[in-house]
C-alpha cells in the first residue's frame, strides 16, 4: 500500500470534518425585517384609539362575550384547515427523523435455508453421488456514512427548517381560522343589528301610514299621500330580505369554520342583533413585537434558512463520499452449522466520486443559490406586507371610528327631524311630501349607521389579523 498517497488523503478528509461545505445561515444583513423602521412604533397607532400594550393571545376574549369565545375554541378543534396543517407538520416532522437516520450505521442481515442435492463434481468428488442434505447461508452487513462535508448535516439542517416553517404555516392557520369565526359571528350579528333597525324604520312607516289613512278619512289628508305613505313602506320592507339572507350565509359559514354541517349549527345564534364590539382601545405593541409574533414571517425565514442550507447539501456532491463497510458471513452444509471453516469476513471503505461530471453539480449548486435569493426576496416580502397590512388595518379602524361618530350625529339630527316634521303635519303646518322626505332621510341615515357598526366590526377583527395574533395554544 502507497502510505504516501493515503495518508494525505485521510489527513484532509478527517480536516474536512471539521465544518460543513455551504454557507452557514444567518439573517441577511440588508433584509428588511433588520432596518430600524420596520421595529419603530406603528406611524398609525394613534393614542385615543390605540395603546402600545402587546396583543393578547387569546385577543377575541377581549370581547367579553362567551358565544363567540365557544366558537373560536370549536373551529381551532375542528377546522378542516388546521386538520390540513397539522397533517402537513407531521409529514415535515417524520422527514426530519428520516434524514436524521442517515447518520446512524445501517445493519442488515440475511438467512437462507436450502435442501437439495450437489453433484460430486461440485463436491470436487468425481463419480461419487452426495446425498441429499440441508445447507445455509446467513450474514450481517453494517455500514455507516462518514459525514466528512457535512452533506448529511445539511440535510438534517434543511429539514429541520422545514419543519419549523411547517410549524409556522400551522400557526397561521390558527391565526386565520380564528379571526375568519370572529368575522364570521360579527357578521351574522351586524346582519341581525342592520335588520332590526330595518325592522323598526318598517315599523315607524307602518305607523306614519296609519296616521295618515286616519287623517284622511276624518277629510284632512288626500289619498295621494297614503299612497306616498304605503309606497315608502313597501321600500323599506324590501330592505329585510337582503339582511335575512345575509344573516343565514354568515351562520352556515360558521357551520363550516367550527367543522359542521349546516344543518347542525345552532340556529339561536340568529337571535345575535348586536355587532361585537371592544369596550377599551386596542392593544398593538410595535413593529417589533409584530415581527417576532407573525406566524408567516417566521415561516418564510424558516424557508430561507432551509434554501441556504440546501446550498451545502448540493455542494458536497463535488466530494468524495466514503462509507465504512463490515461484513459478516457463515454457509456450508447444515451439518457444519458453527464450525470455523464455515465463516467469512470483511471490513473496509466504499469510496465514490463522480470526478469527471461536475458540470452537474455546478448547475445543482447554482439552482440551490438561486432558490435561496428567491427565499430571500419572499422574506422581506412578507415583513413589508406584514407592516402595510398592519398600518392599512389601523388608519382604516380610525377612519371609521371618526365616520361612525358623524353618521351617528347625523343619524339623531335626522331623528328630530322627522319628528317635527310629523309634528307639523298633524297640525296642518306642512305637506306630507315634507314628512316623507323627512322620514327617507331618517331610514337612510339608520340604514348607513347599522351599516358603519358593521363595518367597524370587521375592522377590529382585520387589526387583529394583521397584527398575527391567535396562533398561541
Amino acid at each position: 500500500m502507497n502510505t504516501r498517497f493515503f495518508l494525505p488523503l485521510m489527513l484532509s478528509a478527517a480536516l474536512a470534518g471539521c465544518a460543513a461545505v455551504g454557507p452557514d445561515y444567518q439573517v441577511p444583513a440588508g433584509s428588511a425585517i433588520s432596518r430600524p423602521s420596520a421595529q419603530a412604533p406603528f406611524a398609525e397607532a394613534q393614542a385615543s384609539v390605540f395603546q402600545r400594550d402587546q396583543v393578547p393571545g387569546h385577543w377575541w376574549r377581549l370581547y367579553d362575550d362567551p358565544v363567540l369565545d365557544g366558537l373560536v375554541e370549536k373551529a381551532l378543534g375542528a377546522n378542516t384547515d388546521l386538520r390540513v396543517a397539522s397533517a402537513n407538520l407531521e409529514r415535515a416532522q417524520a422527514a426530519v427523523r428520516e434524514t436524521e437516520a442517515q447518520q446512524q450505521p445501517s445493519l442488515g442481515v440475511n438467512a437462507s435455508p436450502t435442501f437439495g442435492h450437489v453433484s460430486g463434481i461440485q463436491e470436487l468428488a468425481p463419480g461419487i453421488d452426495p446425498p441429499n442434505r440441508w445447507s445455509y447461508s446467513a450474514g450481517a452487513s453494517m455500514s455507516y456514512q462518514l459525514d466528512l462535508f457535512g452533506q448529511i448535516r445539511r440535510a438534517v439542517e434543511a429539514a429541520g427548517a422545514d419543519a419549523q416553517a411547517a410549524q409556522a404555516a400551522y400557526d397561521a392557520t390558527r391565526v386565520t381560522v380564528a379571526a375568519e369565526t370572529a368575522r364570521a359571528y360579527a357578521n351574522l350579528c351586524s346582519a341581525g343589528m342592520q335588520l332590526t333597525s330595518a325592522e323598526h324604520s318598517v315599523k315607524v312607516q307602518q305607523e306614519s301610514l296609519d296616521a295618515v289613512s286616519r287623517l284622511q278619512r276624518a277629510g284632512r289628508g288626500t289619498a295621494l299621500d297614503v299612497t306616498r305613505a304605503r309606497s315608502q313602506l313597501e321600500q323599506l320592507r324590501a330592505n329585510l330580505p337582503p339582511f335575512q339572507a345575509q344573516q343565514r350565509t354568515a351562520l352556515y359559514r360558521l357551520a363550516a369554520l367550527t367543522g359542521q354541517p349546516p344543518g347542525e349549527i345552532p340556529t339561536s345564534l340568529l337571535q345575535c342583533a348586536a355587532a361585537p364590539r371592544l369596550g377599551q382601545t386596542i392593544p398593538v405593541g410595535d413593529g417589533a413585537a409584530l415581527l417576532r409574533r407573525r406566524p408567516d414571517i417566521r415561516q418564510a425565514e424558516r424557508t430561507l434558512a432551509a434554501a441556504t442550507a440546501r446550498i451545502g447539501v448540493a455542494t458536497a456532491d463535488l466530494y468524495p463520499k466514503i462509507t465504512l463497510g463490515l461484513s459478516g458471513a457463515s454457509g456450508g452444509p447444515a451439518a457444519m452449522f458453527g464450525d470455523r471453516g464455515t465463516f467469512s469476513w470483511s471490513v473496509g471503505p466504499l469510496i465514490s466520486w463522480t470526478l469527471p461530471n461536475t458540470g452537474a453539480v455546478q448547475a445543482r449548486i447554482a439552482e440551490a443559490e438561486a432558490n435561496t435569493k428567491a427565499a430571500v426576496a419572499r422574506f422581506d416580502a412578507s415583513v413589508l406586507n406584514a407592516l402595510r397590512e398592519t398600518e392599512s388595518a389601523l388608519v382604516v379602524y380610525a377612519r371609521q371610528l371618526d365616520r361612525e361618530t358623524s353618521l351617528r350625529a347625523a343619524r339623531d339630527q335626522a331623528a328630530q327631524a322627522a319628528s317635527q316634521a310629523r309634528q307639523l303635519f298633524q297640525y296642518g303646518k306642512t305637506d306630507y311630501l315634507t314628512v316623507l322626505d323627512a322620514e327617507r332621510t331618517l331610514a337612510g341615515s339608520e340604514s348607513a349607521l347599522a351599516a358603519s357598526q358593521a363595518e367597524l366590526s370587521n375592522d377590529q377583527i382585520a387589526v387583529f389579523l394583521a397584527l398575527g395574533g391567535g396562533w398561541e395554544k
